[in-house]
């Protein structure tokens, strides 16, 4: 078993998580992320309700993750066919010889 139980605490709450082991530092990386920006929502916004932070967390979150795969996307398909291309170069030099 490579699983390994741990605990997190988001927003003050904590949740535990039985997750794979070399997981373990980026879902540790990604609570502190959560929880500084909570609390940065939190000093720079009028948010009563925790939920609100979160919710606004969550909605940052998506949007860079929505840009992401908005500025990657079709990077797979010009890397197929740059490799499709060297291999018919390849195919055609061996052919040659």
């Amino acid at each position: 078993m490579n699983e390994l139980t741990i605990s997190v605490t988001i927003a003050e709450r904590p949740y535990r998580l039985t997750i794979q082991r070399d997981e373990e530092e980026v879902i540790r990386k990604a609570t502190n992320e959560i929880n500084k920006k909570i609390k940065e929502y939190s000093s720079n916004f009028a948010f009563n309700d925790i939920q609100d932070l979160i919710a606004m967390v969550v909605l940052e979150f998506a949007t860079k993750v929505a840009n992401f795969e908005g500025e990657h996307k079709g990077n797979e398909t010009k890397t197929i066919n740059k490799l499709i291309g060297i291999n018919k170069l390849l195919s055609d030099s061996l052919d040659n010889n």
